[in-house]
């Protein structure tokens, strides 16, 4: 834990006290989205001091070109960088000629922000003395619409405390932005338009090379005491901008607000040349429903996402505070209502990991996704990949791999990689497995297969093709070995034969060879169309099954464990126990070489293939493997913690599950890795819901069928949650003595609970002490 100031509170996240030097981790923590845009808690009024702005709209990118010191053959030319866009939440407030800049204030008191997870807003309310004496007591609300998801919405308020005042609002648009992410300092956006018309005001730009066009729009309404002005405002613009005045004498202790109503329209949802009309479209239908109204739409929108998704917890509110935290951003992120997006590890939250896709989609997220939402967002997400099938198979050839041979980017925006960090780009090709286990994983939870006779066999059988010409056969251990690789412990690269990226290469030969088969012997006309399309033969089938069953893992008969790579045991093994706190985090005290050279693990890499495939072994290989590796582990990736977790809860080791727990639910709350400024850890959220779910919930599919292994913290008086498994939404509550399952929608649904068989009907509750 690196920082303790958001207040604990089962509902909201709550800051009391201003404090310029948590201006940027706050702007991260109280971040809003609705999963087609999103921002940065940024402030509407002006401010001087050190902030980082950022506004987001999803799917917007620019293929920054790379900056390396040493080119190298299949470097990506470009790495993509989700683009700050235009800023519409600006309201420059002027007090008798003084700019309210909190920065510049002589004394800032009762500052409270909070977002409000339950109902989805976010809002500031404080008392600010300005240079020039005048005192004024200041509320916001803001919120981004899930209704209307091109809309944003603001009511903020300015009440004078001690004299009469003229009190101005400058409402803006501003295309003059710039990334803090940037290689070049290129300029992103080119802006074609600014217009207004009435009270409302567009500007029109497009990004250069990627052209994705947009128009960012505003509209405002003035009132005092809640009634409604009829304010003319002065009007200026440039090249960039483009703002509206309104003035307005105030009587002390009377209140002056501002609505503004703002947001994004973009070509991929309207005609290009017809943007400003579907801006106008949308601030109509916003200003028919009114701030109040819209706001209403809002709470119960969000009503209806918690019904399904929220997790309780009783007895400890901090540890239930940070799981809604994390639902509720992944919600802002992404809603699943437009397949042609995904999730990006930052969200609307931060530029760094350019907003692109990652493994964390497929290890992480889909999970979440297919128990609290209809399993045709996972399905989404899934064929998210398909159509960039071809474009994987483009990466591989880049590399010298051929015949269909498909490798899916580790960092992607349109399914080109994307990422200029050679051992990243080249050597973690273990993120091809996740793509494998994700179809098999979507399969498992969800009973669908239709969607691998539909699309997912080709992007197996790329896959397999991939592993089966990037092994190499070693005469010397009669074994096929992987060379040259980064395994998902980033903190050693170019090693030889990590044991995950090696597992999980023979499970996906051996997971497109089933799947083959079966799609032959049951879909025979979607086996022939495949076919015919990737010319898979016999003899490549032959060549794919020697392979994958000469596969060589690195073990070590003394510790009888699996290494992580062949040579790990020529490490100097100090656990982390042993190493001063003052050297953590070791990224960011520690030169590359001394990393690559210690046995530091960055997240879980042996221990993530025990967590894919737990199935494949014992729980006491479980144990050895855990308890050799964890105590090496400094956990500087925020993946690391949920899937610790989770294996702590398998172990009974209960006290390290729950500190692992808090960790990954408290991750940015606390900002356990001193990089919360940056933005928030959206993918590894996912992370958290898995810890209670599979973790302390014990919850797998086996035999077909939920699993429950129950546990609860000591800490805990109970929890519950909700999972939607084959259009069946059970309810589960575990408390210290017992636990119920409750049946809300689908027929008699039949589940084991610590190996012993129950069926839940709908409507009654299965109590089991």
């Amino acid at each position: 834990m690196n920082q303790d100031y958001i207040k604990p509170d089962n509902w909201s996240i709550i800051e009391e006290g201003f404090e310029p030097d948590r201006v940027k981790s706050s702007e991260s923590l109280f971040s809003i989205g609705n999963g087609a845009m999103g921002q940065r808690a940024n402030f509407e009024e002006q401010y001087s001091g050190p902030t980082f702005q950022g506004s987001y709209i999803a799917g917007v990118y620019y293929p920054d070109k790379t900056r390396v010191g040493w080119w190298k053959n299949g470097y990506p030319e470009y790495f993509a960088k989700v683009l700050n866009a235009p800023n519409w939440i600006g309201i420059n407030v002027y007090v008798d000629g003084e700019a309210l800049d909190l920065h510049l204030c002589t004394e800032v008191k009762d500052f409270v922000r909070e977002l409000n997870m339950k109902e989805g807003w976010l809002s500031r309310s404080f008392t600010a003395t300005l240079p020039n004496g005048v005192e004024v007591q200041v509320t916001s609300k803001r919120f981004l619409s899930l209704d209307l998801d091109e809309v944003g919405a603001i009511n903020y308020s300015v009440t004078p405390l001690n004299k009469d005042v003229t009190i101005v609002f400058e409402p803006y648009l501003d295309a003059g932005i710039t990334n803090e992410d940037s290689n070049w300092d290129d300029k992103f956006w080119n802006i074609t338009n600014i217009t207004h018309n009435g009270v409302q005001a567009f500007i029109e730009a497009h990004t250069m090379k990627t052209q994705f066009h947009t128009c960012t729009f505003m509209e405002s309404q003035c009132l005092v005491n809640g009634k409604a002005l009829a304010l003319t405002p002065n009007i200026s613009q440039n090249d960039t901008r483009i703002s509206f005045e309104y003035a307005s004498d105030v009587k002390a202790n009377d209140t002056f607000t501002i609505n503004k109503m703002g947001g994004y329209v973009v070509d991929r949802n309207h005609d290009k040349t017809h943007l400003v009309a579907a801006a106008k479209s949308a601030l109509q239908e916003a200003y028919n429903l009114g701030f109040e109204g819209l706001l209403a739409k809002q709470k119960e929108a969000w009503a209806n996402i918690w019904a399904m998704a929220d997790i309780t917890i009783e007895g400890d509110v901090k540890a239930q505070q940070g799981i809604r935290f994390n639902i509720l951003q992944l919600n802002h992120t992404y809603l699943g209502k437009d397949a042609r997006l995904n999730i990006g590890p930052k969200g609307f939250t931060g530029e760094k990991y350019g907003g692109s896709t990652y493994w964390d989609t497929e290890a992480y997220c889909i999970p979440f996704y297919m128990a609290t939402k209809d399993q045709n967002v996972a399905r989404s997400l899934l064929e998210y990949r398909y159509h960039h099938l071809d474009k994987a198979i483009e990466n591989a050839e880049k590399l010298g791999f051929s015949n269909g041979a498909a490798l899916y980017p580790m960092v992607t925006m349109n399914g080109e990689e994307c990422h200029n960090e050679w051992e990243i780009t080249f050597e973690e090709i273990h993120r091809n497995g996740a793509i494998a286990f994700a179809i098999f994983n979507y399969y498992r939870y969800t009973g669908d297969y239709s969607y691998i006779p539909e699309k997912g066999l080709e992007v197996l059988i790329g896959i397999a093709r991939f592993w089966h010409q990037r092994a190499t056969f070693s005469t010397a251990k009669n074994k096929y070995v992987i060379l040259g690789v980064t395994g998902p412990n980033e903190y050693e690269n170019n090693v030889n034969n990590n044991f995950y990226t090696n597992y999980i290469a023979q499970w996906c030969i051996n997971y497109a060879l089933e799947n083959i088969e079966k799609v032959k012997s049951e879909y025979a006309e979607d086996y022939s169309r495949i076919m015919d399309k990737v010319q898979l033969g016999a003899e490549e089938l032959k060549a794919w099954k020697d392979v994958s069953g000469n596969m060589y893992f690195p073990y070590s008969e003394e510790h009888q464990v699996y290494l992580q790579q062949d040579g790990f045991l020529d490490k100097e093994l100090i656990t982390v126990a042993d190493l001063d706190k003052s050297e953590r985090p070791i990224n960011q005290k520690w030169s590359w070489d001394r990393i690559l050279r210690s046995p530091y693990i960055k997240q879980a890499d042996t221990l993530q293939g025990f967590y894919f495939f737990e199935d494949h072994f014992s729980t006491e290989e479980l144990e050895r493997h855990f308890n050799f590796y964890e105590p090496f582990t400094v956990h500087e990736s925020s993946l690391s913690p949920c899937v610790h977790s989770i294996q702590a809860a398998k172990l009974d080791q209960m006290e390290m599950a729950y500190t692992f727990y808090l960790r990954t639910s408290r991750l940015d709350l606390d900002d356990y890795n001193k990089e919360v400024h940056e933005g928030l850890h959206i993918t590894s959220m996912a992370g958290t819901w898995m810890s209670i779910v599979e973790g302390f919930g014990g919850m797998r599919v086996k035999e077909d069928k939920l699993f429950f292994e129950p546990k609860i913290p000591k800490e805990w008086t109970s929890y519950s949650f909700k999972v939607n498994f084959r259009h069946h939404i059970l309810k589960v509550n575990v408390s210290q003595k017992q636990t119920s399952f409750e049946l809300e929608t689908g027929e008699a649904l039949d589940i084991l609970v610590n190996d012993q068989a129950i069926t839940v009907t709908k409507g009654t509750t299965v109590t089991l002490g």
